[in-house]
């Protein structure tokens, strides 16, 4: 073989991996299990900035949802409780509301006594990165940064295996 032939090789075979990198990074995909979570930046209800990527060394729950969806008020109380038994732990919340009316958002997290960053997404960039299909959605994100489940619909999320999952993810890493 001559080197011509070697660099050809070479070549297509580099070309071929950054093909694949493309196509493993499209951000046109929704993000799936196993892959990093699309970074973003969000202003809370009470004007403080969060950047998912600055929160990497916790398992971070994204919840998009809204005040008018009945499934949010269902799961909301268990997802306050959650906070509350394992914030201390290394667990953060960000509940990304695509409510528009900030009143009826203030007046919600008074109501439901939520004590996690409320985080505004009214004309939905997030939600549209994320791909979310409706409310409630959720991911959970490791440590690293990657989405180690996804959920969409209501649940207990202080149902035993909910919570054992999130320690799980909170003791590895």
């Amino acid at each position: 073989m001559t080197l011509s032939k070697k660099s050809l090789i070479f070549l297509t075979i580099i070309c071929c991996l950054i093909s694949s990198c493309n196509k493993i990074n499209d951000k046109s995909a929704k993000p799936k299990e196993g892959f990093f979570a699309p970074d973003f930046t969000l202003t809370s209800v009470d004007g403080k900035e969060y950047t998912l990527s600055s929160l990497r060394g916790k398992v971070v729950f994204v919840n998009f949802w809204a005040t008018w969806c009945p499934p949010c008020k269902e799961e909301m109380p268990s997802m306050v409780r959650l906070y509350k038994e394992l914030s201390g732990e290394g667990l953060e919340i960000l509940a990304i509301s695509v409510d528009k009316d900030l009143a009826a958002l203030k007046k919600f997290i008074k109501q439901y006594n939520i004590n996690f960053p409320v985080l505004r997404d009214p004309e939905q960039k997030i939600y549209k990165l994320y791909k979310a299909t409706g409310v409630p959605e959720t991911h959970l994100v490791d440590k690293l940064g990657i989405i180690r489940s996804s959920a969409i619909g209501s649940f207990d999320w202080t149902a035993p295996k909910h919570v054992k999952d999130v320690k799980h993810l909170i003791s590895s890493n």
